[in-house]
């Protein structure tokens, strides 16, 4: 079983929000006071809960709590939206005892419908009833819609382990643990964050380092995935840090040493998301290497991972290098034509403008049927490098979302 972070308890119930029979409103609670961080969607149209916990996290204040529902958005609502998202607030913070402003909301499902304000109120009973009695993977089902597996990875940091901290008094001696959980799998191509993703965290942390923190391993993980290059209104990823351990991270080497299990969190969450892709069969890692600077590695990366061509081609197991080229030929990355070498997996297909001799199709084919599948492209002798995950275009992905609202 996975280790917990100390002085969090959760809850979760089933409301009845987009279904009747499973979980779809979850808490997770701290026992006392935590450093808040978080990061989001950069969406023109921000959901109730993203400007809500702007709002809150803008004020400075400890949290207590993340509340986080599925089977509605809340997006697109109005300012109707907004207050039906703070009544929902007022509700969990009599059923947990906590100030309504110590709680960070956030929400998934079809955008454009009012939260069913009934429903609510119903649900208060069973959410408290559960505080405690349940454990994180019930919260992490709780949030899915069209995930097919809840998404939890974690992650602990000895701080008394001279190989991370050269230096340790008795205050930042001991374990550190991270818990963290995320949904996902369409809807999938960050701007600031992604998803739905939550982490929690027993160590006494310096509020600003612990927000920049979170923002630098969101942007080299959450960041650097795509399923189908939209970016929802409603992506976030928040973080607390109760202190619960007894450890504090002051130190050069503790920060360094929690960062580093902070970003191992984001980027198992990441995969798995790649990897729960509606109807996806593939993760593509797409490496670009050689460009003149991380911009232009990103815009040929992306413009390969979000080729509608490359990902049908991908989910079909065809070796269609011929797509992949022209992904990044139309990319806006600045390279010359005879300069990009393109391998699959560890075998080179192109280069000096030309396919390579030999029976290409016969050497990638056991490539091809494998889940995980890296593509190399380098541009040249630049600096600029960038790393992206995607997913294959598949027949399911079709028939999820012509049916979303069904």
């Amino acid at each position: 079983m996975f280790p917990v972070p100390k002085g969090y308890r959760f809850g979760a119930a089933a409301a009845g929000f987009k279904r009747e029979d499973r979980l779809d409103l979850g808490l997770i609670l701290s026992d006392r006071p935590a450093v808040a961080a978080g990061v989001f969607t950069t969406n023109t149209f921000q959901a109730a809960p993203v400007v809500q916990c702007r709002e809150t996290l803008a004020l400075g204040k400890p949290c207590r709590a993340f509340l986080v529902n599925s089977g509605q958005a809340n997006a697109c609502t109005g300012d109707e939206g907004l207050v039906n998202c703070r009544v929902t607030l007022d509700l969990v913070a009599q059923a947990a005892q906590v100030g309504m402003d110590e709680i960070l909301p956030a929400s998934t499902g079809v955008i454009g419908t009012q939260l069913r304000m009934n429903r609510w109120k119903k649900a208060m009973p069973s959410l408290a009833e559960s505080l405690g009695k349940i454990g994180p993977m019930d919260v992490a089902r709780a949030i899915m819609t069209t995930d097919t597996f809840p998404k939890v990875a974690w992650g602990r940091v000895e701080t008394g382990d001279d190989s991370s901290i050269q230096s340790c008094q008795d205050s930042q001696c001991g374990e550190v643990r991270l818990l963290g959980m995320a949904k996902g799998a369409g809807m999938i191509s960050p701007n600031m964050a992604t998803m739905l993703g939550f982490v929690i965290c027993d160590a006494e942390v310096d509020p600003q380092w612990w927000q920049a923190a979170l923002a630098e391993c969101v942007g080299q993980t959450f960041n650097r995935i795509t399923v189908d290059g939209d970016t929802s209104t409603n992506d976030c990823v928040l973080a607390m840090a109760n202190g619960a351990s007894g450890v504090s991270i002051e130190s050069e080497g503790a920060r360094e040493a929690l960062r580093e299990a902070l970003m191992g969190v984001c980027r198992d969450l990441a995969y798995m998301i790649v990897q729960d892709a509606e109807g996806g069969t593939k993760v593509v890692r797409i490496t670009v290497s050689g460009a003149k600077d991380q911009g232009q590695a990103e815009m040929a990366a992306r413009a390969v991972g979000n080729s509608p061509l490359v990902k049908t081609a991908l989910f079909g197991q065809d070796a269609n290098w011929g797509r992949i080229v022209a992904a990044v030929g139309r990319s806006g990355a600045d390279f010359t034509a005879d300069d990009l070498v393109l391998q699959i997996g560890q075998i080179t297909v192109f280069k000096d403008g030309c396919p390579v001799a030999g029976d290409l199709d016969g050497m990638l084919a056991p490539v091809m049927k494998r889940q995980d599948i890296d593509i190399f492209v380098s541009l040249g002798k630049g600096p600029g490098e960038y790393t992206l995950l995607a997913s294959d275009l598949t027949v399911e992905y079709v028939r999820i979302n012509a049916d979303y609202r069904s």
